[in-house]
């Protein structure tokens, strides 16, 4: 039988959570590179928790949704038989460790809008 034994960063501790972005569309750039890793925008909340992402000259307005069910972000760990935690069985093989649970998500469905920062009067 094959065991999967997942655990919890710090037995007593609450592990952290993060929030899931949600955007509806693709996000383009002028040179075809990977984003993984790069600056992407700025996200910011409204005093009524509205969220709100700028990117470029483009603002996206969003929601919170909270997940029906929520997301365990696990990170693999190897392991051998001698450091098993249980002695009865000789356990080895892939361990997981929690390292944070996502609950909620932001959700940006709608078309962004254009910054204008300066528009003329009359010419």
């Amino acid at each position: 039988m094959v065991q999967t034994v997942i655990s919890v960063a710090g037995a007593s501790a609450d592990c952290p959570e993060w929030v899931l972005i949600d955007l509806q569309g693709s996000l383009e750039t002028r040179h075809p590179v990977p984003l993984s890793g790069r600056f992407v925008g700025d996200l910011h909340f409204t005093q009524k928790d509205v969220p709100i992402l700028i990117i470029g000259h483009h603002i996206l307005y969003g929601k919170t949704v909270h997940l029906e069910k929520p997301f365990a972000v696990l990170v693999k760990k190897e392991r051998s038989a001698d450091t098993s935690m249980e002695t009865d069985q000789n356990v080895s093989g892939t361990s997981y460790h929690v390292k944070a649970l996502i609950r909620r998500k932001l959700l940006f469905k709608t078309r962004p809008k254009p910054i204008i920062s300066n528009v003329p009067k009359k010419l």
